[in-house]
Order: structure tokens, then C-alpha cells, then sequence
């Protein structure tokens, strides 16, 4: 919780925590410097200066803390270097942006890990042992996070055989939405709605990439079986070219495809186009109100619904 979003009471109890140990801090440190070899000093140093005696501390161990904020200092530039390479050599598509950031990521832990090992180093500590206990440990780790490693593997393999990158549209089922960012562990997903969907990666299984190609925005429009088919096919073909100009984010098209059904009181004429999968169903929409307003122009018949109710002759008494 914020500070700003807790009680008064709480506000006042973390300000007075503070204050004291902000005080006892301030008597450990300056206490024996102003008032050294006096009775003061001692009990300082007997009581509150064995937890906060921070000058002895760094006058004992000046030497390792310059060698520890050395070391801090030179990972953190290598850091920055690698990184900087990194995003010159970047390949310049949805792809490489999804490379470059997982490089991005190995690289902050590895040189985080680094600097603890050769801290601990300067400090004494015995960076063999350490790391043969590390080794146990993650074995022990590995026994009990056996899905970490699988969707850590799993992530590995999307990335690396291209299965979809930032900026895909995927289909999970009865799930579709845009990849967002993909992580290691997981995947992040948008769908229409805008809301994130989080996926671990192991369970991204039967995806389907749908701007892997071109995608098809389809209409479907009737026509009467009184209207003269060859008529209308002809304006649809003379008219598909302005139609393009007019939906622009179409890629290839319009096509006309030809009659789609002969339904109970219409014929079902189909016109569809390919465009960018994001745009599909945009343009679908586009695609209705060009036919509709072509046959509005060209006076061809649209049917609707029709209800037609017989009524029984009456009986005469």
C-alpha cells in the first residue's frame, strides 16, 4: 500500500518510526566524534552505537567499500555498454524487437549476478562454496518449479522458431488478441476489449497466427432473382478498382467470386479482398457499405425478410 493511500494514524506511526531510528542513527554516528572519551561516548558505544556505530564501520572497512562501489560502478557501465550494442546491431522489425529485449533482460541478470559474486568476493566470502551451494540449491529448485522450467523453455522455443512475434494477432482457441510482449514465463495478449490477457507458455498450445498471411475480409451481399445476373456481375467488376481507391487499406482486391448461395428468396453474391489481418474486419465493413450504396446507384434489388401470413376462408353459419 502507498503511503499516501494509508489512515492519518498509520501516517504518523511510520513518521515517528522513522524519526527514531533517523535519531539513533544521527547519536551512533556523531556521539563518540563530539564527545569522544567520555561517559557518553561509552554508553553510545555500548548500547545504541553496537547496531548503528557506522563510523567504525566504514573506517574499518573503507578499503572493501571503495573496491565494493568500484565494482558497482564498472558493472553498471558494462551494462549500459552491452546494452547500447545491443540496440545498435536491432534488427528493425516485430521480431528483432522481441529478441533484443529478451537479450536486454539476460543481459541486467547476468550482470547483476556478477556483481553479487565478486561483492561477496571483496567481502571474504567464498565465492566456490557459495556457488556449489547455489548449484544444490537450483537442483533442489528444479525439482519443485518443474512448469518455470517448462514455460522458461517454451518461451525459448517461440522465439526462437518464429512462432509469432510482438504485433501478431494469435488465435488460442476461442481466444484471439494482439501479442503485446513476451517474456520467458509468459505471454501477454490484448484482446478487442482491450483487456490483457496473461498466458504462461507452456500452456500456448494450437496457436494460430493469423498475420502470418494475408487474411480474407469477405461480403456477402443478395441480390432478387428477378435482377439480370450478368447486369449486376458486370457493374460489380467495373466498379471493384474504384472501390479500392476508396478502402485503402485494402492489399489486394477486390475479388468477385461469384454467386455463393442460391438462399430461399435471394441470390447471395460474394466480393472479398486481402488485407493485413488487423484490418479484416474494418474492411469487411468497408466492403458492405461500397456494395450496398453500388446498388443503390444501379437501382439493383436488396430483399429482406418477408412474412406471408395466409388467411383461411371463413365459414358461413
Amino acid at each position: 500500500m502507498k503511503f499516501k493511500d494509508r489512515t492519518p494514524k498509520e501516517k504518523r506511526s511510520i513518521i515517528i518510526v522513522i524519526a527514531i531510528v533517523f535519531v539513533l542513527l544521527l547519536i551512533s554516528i556523531l556521539g563518540p566524534i563530539i564527545f569522544p572519551n567520555t561517559l557518553f561516548s561509552d554508553i553510545i558505544e555500548n548500547s545504541v552505537g553496537k547496531f548503528f556505530n557506522l563510523f567504525n564501520f566504514f573506517k574499518n572497512n573503507y578499503v572493501i567499500i571503495i573496491e565494493t562501489l568500484t565494482i558497482i560502478f564498472f558493472m553498471w557501465l558494462i551494462d549500459k555498454v552491452l546494452l547500447l550494442l545491443v540496440s545498435l546491431l536491432k534488427i528493425k522489425t516485430l521480431r528483432g524487437t522481441t529478441i533484443t529485449n529478451l537479450i536486454n533482460s539476460a543481459i541486467k541478470y547476468l550482470a547483476f549476478l556478477i556483481a553479487v559474486f565478486l561483492i561477496l568476493s571483496a567481502w571474504g566470502v567464498q565465492t566456490p562454496t557459495l556457488l556449489a551451494g547455489a548449484g544444490i540449491i537450483g537442483l533442489a529448485i528444479s525439482f519443485g518449479a518443474q512448469s518455470l522450467i517448462e514455460d522458461i523453455f517454451s518461451g525459448l522455443f517461440i522465439i526462437f522458431e518464429k512462432q509469432f512475434s510482438v504485433g501478431d494477432i494469435i488465435q488460442i482457441g476461442d481466444f484471439r488478441g494482439v501479442v503485446k510482449e513476451i517474456s520467458l514465463r509468459v505471454t501477454k495478449f490484448e484482446d478487442i476489449n482491450g483487456d490483457i490477457k496473461i498466458i504462461n507458455n507452456s500452456d500456448i498450445r494450437g496457436a494460430i497466427n493469423t498475420t502470418a498471411s494475408l487474411s480474407k475480409s469477405a461480403c456477402e451481399i443478395a441480390i432478387n432473382y428477378s435482377e439480370d445476373l450478368e447486369k449486376v456481375e458486370r457493374i460489380i467488376h467495373e466498379n471493384l478498382a474504384d472501390i479500392k481507391t476508396r478502402i485503402p487499406k485494402i492489399v489486394e482486391g477486390p475479388y468477385y467470386l461469384g454467386v455463393q448461395a442460391l438462399a430461399d428468396s435471394s441470390v447471395v453474391l460474394r466480393v472479398i479482398a486481402l488485407v493485413n489481418e488487423s484490418d479484416r474486419f474494418a474492411v469487411s465493413r468497408q466492403l458492405n457499405r461500397e456494395m450496398k450504396l453500388l446498388f443503390d446507384r444501379n437501382n439493383i434489388g436488396i430483399p429482406f425478410p418477408q412474412l406471408v401470413v395466409h388467411e383461411g376462408k371463413k365459414d358461413d353459419k
